[in-house]
C-alpha cells in the first residue's frame, strides 16, 4: 500500500506544480459550454422579414397588424416594408433578410368571399433553425386569421393539453451535464494518457522498474492518481457551470452527494478506458492524434448534444457501450430532473462495472519489463 501510495503522491505533485495543466483541461468544456449554450437551442427574435403589400385592403391591413403583435410581443421577427415582390426575393436570397411574405392583389376581395386567399412566404431554407422558426410563426398567424370572429362557446373539437414536467431547460442547462463529462475526459486525457506516455518516453517507468513495486501497484497507484484528477476536473467545472447555468443543484446536499458518486465511478470508468488503450503504446503521437478522434467517436454519439432516439441503428450501438452515454444520462438525471438515485442507479453500476473491467483487462497487459 505504501508503495502504491508514493506512486500517487508523485503523480499528484507532478500535477499541482503545473497548475496550467488544469486549467487547460477544463478551459475547452467551459468555453464549450458558454459558447454553445448561448449559441443553439434558443428561440429566434429579430429575424429580419420583408413585406410586399400589393393589396392594400382591409384583411391585409389585419395581417400587418398581426405582424406588429408578433414584432411587439414574443419578437420572433421584424418586418421590412417593401414595394417590389423582386427585390423582396433578391435580398432573400442575398442574405440582406431572412424571408419575404407576399400579400398579392385582390387578397383582401377574396377573404371576405371566402374564395381560397393565399399568402406567399419566401425563405431561404439553407438556414432550417431560422426558415422553420418563421415558418412556424407564420403557420400559427394564418391559422389565427382562419378563425371564426365570434367563438363558438360549445368546443367541437379534440385539444391537446401538454403538461411540462419541468421549468423551461435553456439549451446551457441541458448541455452542462455534457461539459462536465468533457472536462473529466480531458483530465484523463492530458493528466493521464499523454502524460503517462511522456513519462514512458522520458524513462521515468525504467525507474520503477528497477524497484520491488509490483505491476499491480504501479497500474493502481497510476490510475488512482489519474482518478483523482478527473474528479477535481468534474467537481470544478459542476461548481463553476451550474453558476454559469443558473443552476441551484450544488446548494442541495442529497443532489451534492449524487453527483460526487457519478463523478467518482465516471473519472474510474474513464481512466480505465483511457489506460487500456495507452498501456502498450510507447509513441508520445499517439495519444495527440487520438484526442480528436475519440472526442467525435465518444462525445458527440452520448446525447450530450442531440439525443440519441434521432441517431440511425449504427450509432446507437456506439452509444449503448459508451460511457460518455450513461454519464451524461445520470447527470441530466440529478441536474436537470431531480431524479434521485432511482434514476441513476443503472448508470453508477455500468460506469463502475466498466471502469473496474477496463482495469482488469489493463493489468495483465501493463509490461513490467523494459
Amino acid at each position: 500500500m505504501n508503495r502504491m501510495l508514493a506512486i500517487v503522491e508523485r503523480e499528484m505533485r507532478k500535477f499541482f506544480r503545473s497548475p496550467m495543466l488544469m486549467i487547460m483541461s477544463m478551459m475547452l468544456p467551459l468555453v464549450q459550454l458558454v459558447i454553445l449554450g448561448n449559441a443553439f437551442g434558443g428561440k429566434i427574435t429579430n429575424a429580419r422579414v420583408g413585406v410586399v403589400d400589393e393589396d392594400h385592403g382591409p384583411e391585409a391591413v389585419k395581417v400587418r397588424e398581426a405582424f406588429d403583435a408578433i414584432a411587439a410581443n414574443i419578437n420572433t421577427f421584424r418586418t421590412i416594408n417593401y414595394n417590389d415582390e423582386r427585390m423582396a426575393r433578391d435580398d432573400v436570397q442575398t442574405g440582406k433578410i431572412d424571408a419575404a411574405v407576399i400579400i398579392p392583389a385582390q387578397y383582401s376581395r377574396r377573404a371576405e368571399a371566402q374564395d381560397a386567399p393565399r399568402i406567399g412566404l419566401v425563405v431561404d431554407n439553407s438556414d432550417q433553425f431560422t426558415s422553420g422558426s418563421i415558418e412556424s410563426e407564420m403557420q400559427s398567424l394564418v391559422d389565427a386569421l382562419n378563425g371564426p370572429l365570434i367563438p363558438n362557446p360549445i368546443n367541437q373539437k379534440t385539444e391537446l393539453d401538454v403538461v411540462e414536467l419541468y421549468p423551461y431547460v435553456a439549451y446551457m442547462k441541458f448541455l452542462l451535464a455534457g461539459s462536465i463529462a468533457l472536462a473529466m475526459y480531458v483530465s484523463v486525457m492530458i493528466g493521464g494518457g499523454m502524460l503517462y506516455i511522456d513519462d514512458k518516453a522520458r524513462g521515468v517507468h525504467e525507474g520503477y522498474l528497477v524497484t520491488p513495486i509490483t505491476g499491480l501497484e504501479l497500474v493502481m497507484g497510476l490510475n488512482i492518481a489519474g482518478a483523482i484528477k478527473a474528479v477535481l476536473s468534474g467537481l470544478s467545472l459542476t461548481i463553476i457551470g451550474s453558476l454559469l447555468a443558473g443552476l441551484g443543484v450544488i446548494f442541495h446536499p442529497m443532489r451534492d452527494l449524487q453527483l460526487l458518486c457519478l463523478i467518482a465511478v465516471t473519472s474510474v470508468a474513464f481512466n480505465g478506458m483511457m489506460f487500456l488503450m495507452m498501456v502498450r503504446v510507447d509513441d508520445p503521437l499517439v495519444p495527440r492524434a487520438m484526442f480528436g478522434v475519440l472526442n467525435t467517436l465518444l462525445f458527440f454519439p452520448s446525447g450530450a448534444i442531440y439525443p440519441i432516439s434521432a441517431f440511425p441503428k449504427w450509432l446507437r450501438a456506439i452509444a449503448i457501450v459508451d460511457p460518455f452515454t450513461y454519464a451524461i444520462h445520470g447527470f441530466k438525471a440529478v441536474l436537470l430532473k431531480d431524479g434521485g438515485f432511482a434514476a441513476i442507479q443503472f448508470d453508477l453500476l455500468f460506469l463502475a462495472i466498466f471502469g473496474i473491467g477496463t482495469l482488469l483487462i489493463a493489468t495483465p497487459l501493463f509490461k513490467r519489463t523494459l
